[in-house]
Formats: structure tokens, sequence, C-alpha cells
């Protein structure tokens, strides 16, 4: 593990020498052999970091290579469409997650390669970093983060990043 890798336990995340709160899946950690669409598990592994999606109406480019979340942009998440665990844009026949929200905790998405970008059918769909519902509430299976911490994360990731996730 390098100081730039992204640390993440039960208890907490590690990054950079700082120690940050978060919240993991509701099913807690789990091998990624046993990791399934709609478990509620975050993976456990080393996952590199591919990508980062923002609200430009809500905040301003958090890195130089974050892309904007527009109207229609769609997270798909039904084992059964072809392009599966892939951004789709609405209108879309298939089982999927908005990006664009009412609420901020889609405001920042860091995208890992959990299942991406060819995925197995029933695996499980993307796997994200960003802001938690409140302190303690579980995610999906995604790391959530307080805004202010995602937003002090989010600049510093480099190409060498991975999220290390540790049972």
């Amino acid at each position: 593990m390098k100081r730039e890798d992204i640390v993440v336990t039960a208890t907490g995340a590690r990054f950079m020498g700082r120690r940050f709160a978060c919240t993991i899946g509701r099913a807690g950690i789990v091998p990624a052999r046993d990791k399934r669409e709609g478990d509620g598990a975050t993976p456990a592994g080393e996952h590199r970091l591919v990508g980062m999606f923002y609200r430009p109406e809500r905040l301003t480019r958090p890195a130089e290579w974050a892309l904007p979340i527009g109207p229609l942009d769609l997270w798909s998440d039904d084992p059964r469409d072809p392009d599966y665990n892939l951004m789709v844009r609405a209108p879309h026949d298939f089982s999927h997650e908005r990006l664009r929200r009412p609420d901020p905790m889609y405001d920042l998405v860091i995208l890992t390669d959990w299942n991406w970008p060819h995925a197995d059918p029933g695996r499980g769909s993307a796997i994200f970093l960003h802001q938690w519902r409140r302190p303690g509430a579980p995610t999906a299976g995604c790391v959530a983060f307080s805004r202010r911490d995602l937003h002090w994360i989010a600049p510093r990731i480099t190409h060498q990043t991975r999220l290390i996730v540790r049972a």
C-alpha cells in the first residue's frame, strides 16, 4: 500500500496520511468472489479509480479529468442489459440508477473498476465513492464520505490511486 491509496475498512478510511469516517454497504465487506447485484455488500480487494463525475450546476470541477453529469445520464444496474454496469442515457428500457439525483449524494462520484468495463452479469454494478446520506447510514455497496471529506479527497486522486477495501 502506498500513501496515495484510499484504504477502507468497516471502521473508516485512510488516505494521504489522514483518517476519514466513511460508510460502506449495508451487508458489510465481502470477498470479491461473493459479490452479487443488489446484495448491499462492498467487495474487498484492490480497485482502480477510473472516472470522476460531478454536477456542474452545484460545484466547480473537482479535478481536471472530472466529467459533468448531465440530465439524461444513468447507470445500468440490470444484469439483462447489454450495457450492464455502464453509463447509459435516458430513456433507457432496463433498470438503472439516475446519476443526476435531487439530493446531493451524487454531486461528486468517483468510479471504481469493479466489474467494469466488461461486466460479468450479476456480479454487481458500480462501486462508487460518493457523499453519504448521513453519518453511519449504510450504502448499497459503495463507499461514502462526508461532503467535506469527499471534496478534499477528489482533487488529490492521481492515476496511481487505488481503492483498497479490507475485510
